[in-house]
């Protein structure tokens, strides 16, 4: 993001980060114990958190009516004794797996088989070979959230908002965002096509994009001119970025930084707790930055920690391609009218997903666990968040080569920070 799931805050000084938490959606994630994530992250070690509400117990007491899943045994059965060729155990197993979370209906719920969870896996350390496009489903389609600045997906013209149809001969018939991963991931130097459906454009067309190492810098930024700095964070998924962000922050500071661009379009999400400390440098202390409640209506709040850029005249620019715990920041920043939000709506996930993983080297179950809120107590899933101030980026602009002088959102949130005192 895609997940969620609260600890007592430890400052980060003190010791190592023993949880993480992400947000969606999206499609990153690293290997601690225990860890949950939204937007796409978790344990790695193969541990299965044992506790759970009691609400919870409740309900699995009232489906010990396993009877009826013997039926998968006698289906089973009849393949091995019936069908005229070789049949592999292991995948009816993982057939029957994904097929049982693939009935939900829920896109964000999935069971991964060990190879899609590698892959799944491999998206936080740093760098992988792909082509360097986020992922996601928006309106019942897997679609292209961001490309990766500088990455072939970007260089090949791929656009937020577009659809993968197919994946060389691979249709697309289902949201398993995973499985498609997993297929535009490979090689170094292999040629992956993808078949684009773009809004605006009456035919589907074919990309052919060369895979290639891609590597992710989370924070940039610089000072534009006198007084005024740029921040730019491209993912919430590296653990570190809340420490970068704020190196990154007091570097500007001591140049003589008094105002700042915090600029999140094309972030796909990432950990729930970067995304939580990075929003509290511009929230007091123990104010609400986001909450989830779940199935149980078990309600978990993410306060502010504090920081020194509190009253810091801040603009935020966001587009279709900030989801999750891009969505987080913006909300909590907007509610607390910390900042200005310029750009266009974003992505739209408001949902939280836990990643577990399973025993036997059976690969791992990402699913649906809670919806989160912004502190005034709106869920944005499906609609996302409207800036304060809509800029659109005209189809010519987009096809030009990147240019902050023609770039409509950028030099509006020039002009509107310039102005705040």
């Amino acid at each position: 993001m895609e997940n969620f799931n609260e600890e007592e805050k430890k400052p980060k000084k003190n010791g190592r980060k023993i949880f993480k938490y992400l947000i969606l959606i999206a499609v990153l994630l690293i290997t601690y114990v225990g860890v949950f994530y939204l937007g796409n992250t978790l344990a790695t070690k193969g541990v299965i958190i044992g506790s759970v509400p009691e609400d919870a117990i409740n309900d699995l007491e009232d489906i010990q009516d396993t009877e009826k899943y013997s039926n998968l045994f006698n289906l089973r059965s009849m393949l091995f004794s019936m069908y005229d060729g070789e049949i592999d155990d292991e995948k009816l197993l993982e057939g029957a797996m994904k097929g049982m979370a693939e009935a939900i209906g829920d896109p964000y719920t999935v069971y991964m088989d060990k190879d899609e969870f590698t892959t799944f896996m491999e998206s936080s350390q740093g760098s992988f070979y792909g082509i360097g496009a986020q992922l996601g489903v928006r309106d019942n389609n897997i679609t292209i959230i961001a490309p990766v600045e500088g990455s072939p997906a970007e260089k090949a013209g791929l656009k937020a908002g577009d659809i993968i149809l197919k994946v060389d001969d691979y249709e697309v018939t289902d949201l398993n965002t995973e499985a498609v991963v997993s297929r535009v991931r490979g090689e170094e130097g292999v040629p992956v096509t993808l078949t684009i459906m773009r809004e605006g454009v009456d035919e589907p067309f074919e990309v052919e994009i060369v895979r290639a190492e891609i590597k992710t810098e989370s924070v940039k930024g610089e000072i534009l001119e006198d007084g005024i700095g740029y921040i730019q964070i491209t993912t919430f998924s590296d653990e570190e970025v809340s420490d970068k962000f704020s190196e990154k922050l007091n570097e500007l500071k001591q140049q003589g930084m008094k105002k700042l661009i915090l600029d999140l379009r094309g972030n796909p999400g990432g950990y729930l707790n970067e995304c939580v400390e990075i929003a509290s440098n511009f929230i007091p202390e123990g104010e609400v930055v986001t909450y989830t409640i779940d199935k149980y209506n078990k309600k978990v709040i993410s306060n502010s920690i504090g920081g020194d850029a509190i009253g810091v005249p801040l603009v935020v620019l966001v587009d279709g391609g900030s989801a999750s715990a891009s969505e987080v920041v913006t909300g909590a920043l907007r509610d607390h009218e910390a900042a200005t939000i310029i750009g266009t709506t974003t992505f739209g996930k408001g949902i939280v997903q836990q990643l577990k993983v399973l025993p036997n080297d059976m690969g791992g179950l990402k699913v649906t666990t809670s919806k989160y809120y912004t502190p005034n107590g709106e869920n944005i899933h499906g609609t996302g968040i409207e800036p304060d101030i809509v800029v659109e980026i005209p189809q010519e602009v987009l096809e030009m080569d990147y240019d902050r002088s023609i770039d409509p959102q950028f030099q509006k949130a020039l002009e509107v920070v310039r102005e705040k005192n």
